[in-house]
Order: C-alpha cells, then structure tokens, then sequence
C-alpha cells in the first residue's frame, strides 16, 4: 500500500491538473494562446510580460475545451532556465499576471488555502480507502466473486449496496473546481468522522422545535407531520414523545427537528442560545445514527427500512458557500416533487426510465413574531422519501454516478468497467459504443422530455443523480434528488395544465421563471450535459482508448433522438430554439474558479464552452 507522501504527492498533480483545467475552460488564460505540438500531446504557453513560458509535457485538449494535463508542468525563462512545478501554490504565482483580470491577494490566498486543505483531505481519504478497497476485495473473494456488482447485489439489500457505493465514490467530486475537498474548519480528525468518504456513522440530535415557530411544506398526502414522523421513525418518535412528556410538555405542540452532531456543537448551541433560553428550541432529546451520502449534509438513517433521507443545513464551507438550508428549498422542494410525481404518472415515467427520490416534508425555524426568515437556513430540514427508490423487486442497482468514476479494488480501474465488462474480458470499441448509446438515451430523453414538454429543468449531476443498472450492466432509468433549487419555466408547465408557486424572498434567486427560459436551460445543459455525459465520455474515451470524437457523436445522434421523440407536442419555435441550443450553440456553465478567485462578490459569473455535439 501506497504511504502517505506517495498519496499526498497523487493529490498534488491530482490538483494541479484540476486547476489547469479549469484555468483554460473559463479562459482565465486564453486557450488560443497554447500552442501544441504536431501530435497534439505537448503545449507550451506564453507568459505575458516576463517572456518565460509554460511547457506541458503531456496535455491534450478533448471536445468542449476540455485541457486533460497528465504531464510534467515546466517554467522556461527566457534566460532558458527550466523549472518543474508541482505546487498549485508555485503555478498561480507564475500564471497570476498572465490572467484576464487582476485577482486581489485575498482571492489567490485564500484559493491556495483552499485547494491545500482540499489535497491533503483528498489524500487521507485516498489513504483510507486502500484499506477499505482491501476489506471489499477480501469481502468478494470469499464468496468466489470478481466484480464489486455482483458481490453488492448477492450479498446486500438494494439499500445497502446503493449507500455504500454512494459513499465509496464520494472522492472524485465536482470535475470544475479545483477545491473539491476542502473543509476548512475541520481537523483531519473531523474530516474522518464526518465524512462519506471515510465511510463515516454521524448521529443526528431529534431536537423538539415550538410548533408555533416553525413553518412547513409537505406533499399533498402528509397531512400530519407528527403522524408521518411516527409512522417513518416509529422507536425514535415513542424516545422523543416521551422525553417531552417527561417535562410536562404535550408532544402535539412541537416538531421533532433532526439536527447534524458537528451542526449542534459548533453553531446551534452558540447561534441559537437565546432560542434555547427562551424556550423555543429543545435540544435534549434521542439520537439517530446515520451515513453520510456524498453530499456531505443528506443522511441516510442506519435502520432495517428503507427509511426517508434527511437533508440538513451544516455551517461549513463547501464548494463556496456555507451549506445552509433555505427557505427557498424547503417550500420549493416538496412542492416540485408533487409535480413531477403526478407528471410521472401521466408519462408512465417516460418510459419508465425516469424516477425519483420525492421531498415529502421540509421544516424550518421562524419566529412567530419577528418573522425573520434568515435564522431558520440554519434550523431546518428536509425528507426525502427513499421506499420506492431502493425497495425494488426489478433486480436494478441504483448506482450515484460519480460512484462510475471511482477506482475498483484490485484493477484500479474505474466501476464503469464492471458494469461493461459482464464477462471479464476488456471491452472493444463496438462494445464500449453500445454501452454509451445505451446510457445516453437513459440519461437525455427523460431529461430533455421533462424540460421540453413541462419546462422542468433536472440538475442531472453526478452527485444527484443515480443510474439503475440491470444485472447484465446495462443503464437502464435514472433516479433524480434534490429539488429545493429545481428551475422551472412556468409557461411550459401551465400550458399542460399545471402550476408551481414559487417561493419569493428577497435576495434570493427565484427557481420559478416567467421571462426567458435561459436559466432552466442552462440548469439543464450544464448538470446533465457538461459535468455529467460529456464527463463519461471522456472517461470512456481515456479508458478504452478511442477515437477523440466518437462518443459525442453517439450523444449528438441520442440527444437528437430524444428531440424527435417530443417533437409533435411541442411547439415548432420552441423545439427549433432549443434543440439549437442544445446540439449546436456554445453551452454555458458557472465560473467557479473565477468566482473563488474574486471571493464569491458575484455568484452568477457564467462562461461558455465549445459544444462537443455541434462539429461530430
């Protein structure tokens, strides 16, 4: 097994090949300016000013602008010195005056500082996960197996197996940002508790919030909370009912409020000490133990049923911001989740390759008096009811698709190869292709039916999103969560009959659109286009070796097929404008490098990329 320095020596160029990537993508540098060899495999860049210039000694430049550097990253100085550079920290110096804009010193400190905590997390993990890679493989091998697959199914529930590769694949994280670790504010020994990647238990506190200082959504068939609450989490509803009665206090006059362990230590006894005094917030109360999924703050209960998944706010920084969980996503969630479960039903799951993980509930603090929505993005919850998803008697596995992307034990090949490779031996390019068209149609025509028809935009990423694999490894549907930021353009819905009220507040960006469809379209195209079937591809193509181009024209030729299936119950102009934008305009994606750089003083920075369908 690889030693820590070995591992921590990985994440470095692991980083620094995030960073180049997402340098040019945003065209921080501009790409024009790179020139390659012949052969398309080196580059060396002009610096401005200094006359030095940057040479990669491995970089090749894939559809969508995407820069893959695997190589050395050398500085030549005019005078002819040659520097190797392996720090994130020694590349932004050199590249720094060669920007599109002037970052100040607080923006490149505190992305230094960042991206090193990232790399060292990213490390420790991958440090942890050779051991736990050593029990999986140990685990298969004695049950005479040599796929994880088929070990998951045989000797798990759905439920089980779906959790743990959830966690198991928590390590890649988002492919355009280049902090995809960090958890500043935590010591390593934190970072191991609490953390799906170290495939961590974390209680949760069932705290009793004053019924009259809270607000709530549910879906239309919860019309009792303390009911649904007793009937989901029977042992924990009998523990908390009798620690309230305990005090003299009716049950029926507070909400059982789920709060994260770290959550209640390190922000809410402090944060909310005059709630607690005054009466308003209990904190005593049963714990229930959890696993954390890959999104960190989304728990899923360790009990013998499939029991509804807990999304909660957690006062770290993540990927940007502070994980709150607003009033905007606890109204909106189980309002669009009512939605889609009755378009569902009137599509026949269009196909049946479309399902979801249904928001049945949300609570948040507010005070009965002051009115104050703020407080409560920290006080509040979400459940996710999880029975259909993972009770299934189909034979699918629902597999987190960033869990695709993570390394096997024993090959150290990527999982997607145990669901191609059914009969052990190395899949050639005919075979590779099949499976491709296969999980393109899964993935872009419930997808562009949903948005085309219903103006439904699904953030399709590789984080929400779980692809159900039958037992020959074949994609079969997909499985969506996460719908507090859904966007929706409410035109399209209305025009089928339905309605979507948006939750309104201000400051906060609405998810519900009248006026131009942009931003639902752009939700679209970057979750489930960019960062998700462009990211196979890729992986694909590096994997088996294939020509440059050829699984974005399967895509193209899927994604045009998913078109043509809506096409008669759409509106001509509609239909033209976006299959347009969809196969041949530049698609657009948020700046997140940029945005880091500048210190989040403008979260709505966007860019475009070269379409990967428009010239295959």
């Amino acid at each position: 097994m690889d030693d820590l320095n070995t591992l921590i020596a990985y994440s470095r160029k692991n980083a620094l090949r995030r960073l180049i990537r997402c340098l040019f993508a945003e065209n921080i540098l501009d790409r024009s300016a790179l020139a390659f060899t012949p052969d398309g495999r080196q580059a060396t860049y002009p610096l401005k000013q200094s006359g030095a210039q940057l040479f990669f000694s491995e970089i090749a430049l894939g559809p969508a602008d995407t820069l893959v550097n695997d190589g050395d990253v050398v500085l030549l100085t005019a005078e002819g010195v040659r520097q190797v550079i392996t720090r994130h920290q020694d590349l932004l110096d050199v590249l720094r005056d060669s920007f599109d804009f002037e970052p100040s010193d607080e923006g490149v400190a505190g992305l230094k500082s960042d991206m090193e905590n990232s790399l060292l997390n990213d490390a420790h993990a991958r440090q942890y996960r050779q051991h736990w890679n050593a029990r999986l493989a140990q685990a298969a091998q004695h049950q005479g197996l040599t796929s994880l697959t088929d070990y998951l199914r045989r000797h798990s529930s759905t439920k089980e197996a779906a959790i743990l590769l959830d966690q198991w694949g928590s390590l890649e994280g988002h492919p355009y940002y280049p902090t995809w670790k960090a958890r500043p504010g935590l010591n390593d020994a934190q970072v191991e508790q609490l953390s799906p990647e170290f495939n961590a238990q974390v209680p949760l506190r069932i705290a009793a919030l004053r019924a009259d200082m809270a607000k709530s959504e549910s879906m239309p068939h919860v019309t009792s909370y303390h009911a649904w609450f007793a009937s989901n989490f029977p042992a924990h509803w009998e523990q908390w009912k009798a620690a309230l009665n305990a005090k003299g206090l009716d049950e029926t006059q507070w909400l059982p409020l789920p709060i994260h362990a770290w959550h209640l230590q390190a922000y809410v006894l402090k944060t909310f000490a005059a709630e607690i005094e005054e009466g308003l917030l209990i904190t005593e109360g049963p714990d229930i133990q959890t696993l954390p999924t890959m999104s960190y703050r989304t728990m899923m209960p360790v009990l013998d049923h499939a029991a509804p998944l807990i999304k909660l706010p957690i006062a770290l920084w993540m990927t940007s911001e502070l994980r709150s969980l607003q009033a905007k996503s606890i109204h909106m969630g189980p309002r669009i989740s009512t939605v889609i479960t009755q378009i569902l039903e009137a599509e026949n799951g269009f196909d049946q390759r479309l399902e979801i993980f249904p928001e049945e509930i949300g609570v948040r603090y507010r005070h009965a008096i002051t009115q104050d929505d703020v407080p409560g993005k920290h006080l509040s919850v979400v459940f996710r009811a999880s029975r259909q998803a993972f009770e299934r008697s189909d034979e699918r596995l629902p597999v987190t698709v960033a869990s695709l992307f993570t390394r096997l034990p024993g090959s150290g090949r990527p999982l997607f190869t145990d669901l191609i490779e059914r009969d052990g031996v190395r899949a050639d390019a005919a075979s590779v292709e099949q499976w491709f068209r296969h999980y393109a149609k899964v993935v872009t025509h419930p997808v562009v039916a949903i948005y085309l028809l219903y103006g439904i935009g699904l953030e399709a990423h590789q984080q929400n999103t779980m692809v159900l694999f039958s037992p020959d490894g074949l994609p079969r549907s997909l499985l969506i969560r996460d719908f507090g930021d859904g966007r929706t353009y409410a035109p399209l819905l209305e025009e089928r009959g339905y309605t979507l009220q948006p939750h309104v507040q201000p400051g906060i960006l609405p998810t519900v659109f009248t006026g131009d469809i942009e931003p639902v379209r752009t939700f679209v195209l970057d979750a489930a286009f960019l960062t998700h079937l462009h990211e196979m591809a890729l992986w694909l193509t590096k994997e088996y070796a294939m020509d440059n181009t050829r699984l974005w024209a399967i895509l193209r030729e899927e994604t045009e097929n998913a078109f043509a299936a809506v096409r008669e119950r759409v509106s001509p102009q509609v239909w033209e404008v976006e299959r347009q934008a969809f196969v041949e305009d530049p698609w657009p994606t948020r700046s997140l490098l940029r945005m880091h750089l500048m210190q989040y003083s403008n979260y709505r920075l966007q860019h475009t990329l070269t379409n990967p369908l428009a010239a295959v």
